[in-house]
């Protein structure tokens, strides 16, 4: 199995993993943290998710190369999502969770919680924020 297929699969399990509750429904993807004066977006294992200013509503344009560093934070059809998330196709057929349309993702170079190391990287990829 490649690096890409590896950390893909990996974020894909531990976000499935962590979105079941007991009672075998979904819960919310993500959680909200807050840094010294800002709340910002996390995936249930406390890491930071980002956005990405090249995606365009609804649309993922983080493929190939791109998504071994920016692994896509996946959801699954049909699970419930709280107001402001959504889920959207990837052109594999798999779906990433997005807030307010913006899809998310994490950083390769993120190695604990709390994390920031994405924030601004090459002008375009931000800390997402509620």
């Amino acid at each position: 199995m490649s690096f890409k297929s590896l950390a893909l699969t990996g974020a894909m399990l531990a976000f499935t993993a962590a979105c079941a509750n007991a009672d075998g429904h979904t819960g919310a993807p993500v959680l909200t943290g807050k840094d010294n004066y800002q709340s910002y977006l996390m995936d249930t294992n406390k890491m930071t998710l980002y956005t990405f200013d090249k995606d365009a509503k609804g649309v993922s344009n983080c493929y190939d190369d791109c998504a071994v560093k920016w692994p896509p934070l996946y959801g699954e059809a049909g699970m419930d999502l709280p107001a402001g998330y959504s889920l959207v196709e990837r052109k594999d057929g798999q779906q990433q969770v997005a807030y307010k349309g913006q899809p998310l993702y994490l950083w390769f170079k993120d190695k604990k919680p709390g994390d920031m190391t994405g924030d601004g990287v090459k002008g375009v990829w931000h800390t997402a924020r509620p």
